[in-house]
């Protein structure tokens, strides 16, 4: 009984270890690709870049009159579950710059589209930088990705939003014969659409073949910190109204660019989560193929 115990805890002494050696590397990892300085970079471009994307979406929902009647219900979702504070003025704000923006030219239309698809390509470079990936997509192919996640991205968050209300619907339903269902649902369906969202990301960005199996995990990471910090951001907003005490009426401002800052850092440790995993799954195939040789041998 007494050598189960030993091995039992000697087994859980190299697994704490191994642990912690694993989170050293991790955290090494993020320094050296200094996700700070690049979540910084990508939050003022998404900021650029933000009133020409939603111009390009409001365009792209009024071609497509069958998701019209779901514009409003995502405007409310994505401000609502993406913008922990002040979502009423800054949906104010960038709903009166993308009406400004859809009286434009087409000349204003088309820089508009550049400065869109400009923040996508930054996206697939810092992802693909974090994944090691030397080897560049060809033009044509990388304008058709990024043309295609910017017309037909609103169009999958205007059927996803249709889902997602019937889902609700469901529930609603379902609660009758199970009390708490539909509210047990309702708290999930953010970290739910979250973790699509991140494994999405993870597995089509990257010039590479990224397995589910490692963008499952780090995607259910990115997920809970985003909801974590989306929580603890709007507790501090709101517990300490410094911003508005200083910059008064221009406060939603400086409270969106931090928050983006605050996003693409969850984005980017989320990646290179997945990245430690695979390159950790990836020493143990060789590790085992190692092994299988010198046993033949």
């Amino acid at each position: 009984m007494q050598q189960k115990l030993d091995v039992i805890i000697h087994k859980s002494k190299v697994r704490l270890q191994q642990q912690v050696v694993w989170w050293r590397v991790y955290l090494a990892r993020c320094q050296q690709d200094q996700i700070t300085v690049n979540a910084g970079y990508l939050a003022y471009v998404t900021l650029l870049s933000l009133v020409p994307m939603i111009a390009v979406g409001v365009a792209i929902f009024s071609a497509f009159p069958v998701f019209e009647s779901f514009r409003t219900g995502i405007e409310n979702f994505i401000f609502n579950n993406f913008v922990p504070t002040s979502s009423d003025a800054i949906k104010d704000h960038i709903s009166a710059f993308a009406s400004n923006a859809s009286q434009m030219t087409s000349v204003g239309i088309g820089f508009l589209v550049v400065v869109a698809l400009f923040l996508i390509r930054n996206i697939d470079s810092t992802l693909n930088k974090i994944w090691r990936v030397k080897t560049k997509r060809k033009a044509m192919f990388s304008f058709a990705i990024y043309w295609m996640v910017l017309t037909l991205g609103p169009v999958i968050l205007g059927a996803s939003l249709g889902v997602t209300s019937y889902l609700v619907s469901l529930a609603s339903l379902a609660d009758q014969e199970i009390p708490g269902f539909s509210g047990v649902l309702l708290k999930l369906l953010p970290y739910l659409i979250s973790m699509a969202g991140f494994i999405l990301l993870y597995t089509l960005v990257p010039n590479i073949d990224v397995p589910f199996r490692a963008a499952m995990p780090g995607a259910l990471f990115a997920a809970i910190l985003f909801e974590s910090s989306k929580k603890g951001f709007a507790l501090y907003v709101s517990h300490f109204p410094s911003y508005e005490v200083i910059y008064g009426a221009l406060a939603t401002v400086p409270i969106l660019f931090v928050w983006v800052y605050l996003s693409w850092i969850v984005v980017l440790l989320g990646a290179e989560f997945t990245v430690s995993l695979q390159e950790q799954k990836r020493e143990k195939q060789l590790k085992k193929a190692i092994n299988e040789e010198t046993v033949l041998d």
